[in-house]
């Protein structure tokens, strides 16, 4: 992460006014990927009315320090967008959900407010758990302190294999919607209007639409989607997926696309007109590159100036293979550009590896 501050001088003359001179003093932020090391994946980001912007994420396990080796859900804050530190934790070793298959650990958060109150949900899960769910937990601010109110559901009593990553969207009418899944189908449902149950109860196992991705029946395919974020812009529903490996380090193909729809629940096209009820599709938001390999999980913010900035994890390739090779996944920073037709992408598709002109905020 690097700050720099330009200086510009701006003079204000005219050809007919020669003695008068307005000389203004601006400063431009700009940023350098990634943003935060030491390593957070999964990122999920929020805006507070106390100016900070706070990200929660997935612990990359062993490799925190001792500052963060019994934390889990790490906070991350900032009043830039540039320029994190580590803020505190939703649970600790003493307070870690325990509903899960044991020894599962907490991944992939979201984290929205509806009303005064905010609500994080949390994937509790072991690498290729046969049941893993999803729960939630609340505060009246992003440091908490927070209360667990356990288990939303699991693989078995929702029906759908997998079940980890969850994205809620609280859309004008209130309504709240959950979006979830990984690598088979990713699946939508209906919350209650305080987004601590499902709207339909046990009978969510009926009532859930499948988004994006094949059937749960199948077995995992990397051509599918997980991560799903959604954002409402003109009308339209932008549903943000990651496909390909996540975790391979340097070898990671992980990559970010996009689909729309006019309702919340689908159905999702991507710019060629295709249903995403399928693999290979979407628009292309971002790939990795021969800087940062695996970039994807974002979530998405918007600045003072009505800009929308990806905020996602990715594999810095400067690091060494030994490290590159571990979860260690750095928080990165990127602005969407809309092309003609409305379909966003960063720019180049790939993430920046240059200074570049920071958020507004």
């Amino acid at each position: 992460m690097l700050l720099s501050l330009s200086v510009a001088a701006c003079v204000n003359d005219t050809e007919t006014t020669t003695t008068t001179t307005t000389t203004s003093l601006t400063t431009q932020l700009e940023y350098l990927n990634p943003v935060f090391e030491p390593v957070l994946a999964d990122p999920a980001i929020i805006l507070d009315a106390d100016g900070y912007y706070y990200v929660f994420g997935t612990q990359d396990y062993g490799l925190w320090g001792d500052t963060y080796s019994t934390k889990y859900i790490p906070i991350l804050r900032s009043l830039d967008l540039v320029n994190w530190e580590y803020a505190g934790s939703v649970f600790t070793m003493a307070t870690r959900p325990i509903w899960g298959t044991p020894n599962a650990g907490l991944w992939a958060p979201d984290i929205v407010k509806i009303g005064e109150t905010y609500n994080l949900y949390y994937s509790l899960s072991t690498w290729g758990d046969p049941n893993p769910g999803i729960g939630v937990a609340t505060a009246s601010h992003p440091l908490g302190p927070w209360t667990d109110h356990g288990k939303l559901f699991d693989s078995n009593s929702i029906g759908v294999n997998n079940s980890i990553d969850p994205s809620v969207f609280v859309d004008d009418d209130e309504k709240v919607y959950m979006i979830w899944g990984s690598f088979r189908g990713i699946y939508g449902l209906e919350l209650t209007v305080d987004g601590l149950a499902l709207k339909d109860g046990s009978n969510a196992i009926n009532t859930k639409v499948r988004l994006a991705g094949y059937d749960t029946s199948t077995q995992w395919n990397g051509s599918t989607y997980e991560a799903a974020y959604l954002i409402k812009i003109n009308g339209l529903y932008y549903l943000f997926l990651s496909s390909g490996t996540c975790c391979d380090g340097h070898n990671s193909s992980y990559n970010v696309k996009v689909a729309r729809s006019d309702t919340p629940l689908g159905v999702y096209y991507d710019d060629l007109g295709r249903s995403m009820l399928a693999g290979n599709r979407g628009y292309q938001v971002l790939i990795g590159s021969s800087y940062f390999a695996g970039p994807g999980h974002n979530s998405i913010i918007q600045d003072k100036n009505g800009d929308y900035w990806l905020v996602y994890h990715a594999f810095d390739m400067s690091e060494p293979a030994n490290l590159g090779n571990t979860p260690r996944r750095s928080l990165m920073i990127d602005k969407l550009v809309w092309n003609e037709s409305g379909w966003p992408r960063v720019f180049g598709a790939m993430p920046s590896n240059r200074l570049t002109i920071a958020p507004s905020t």
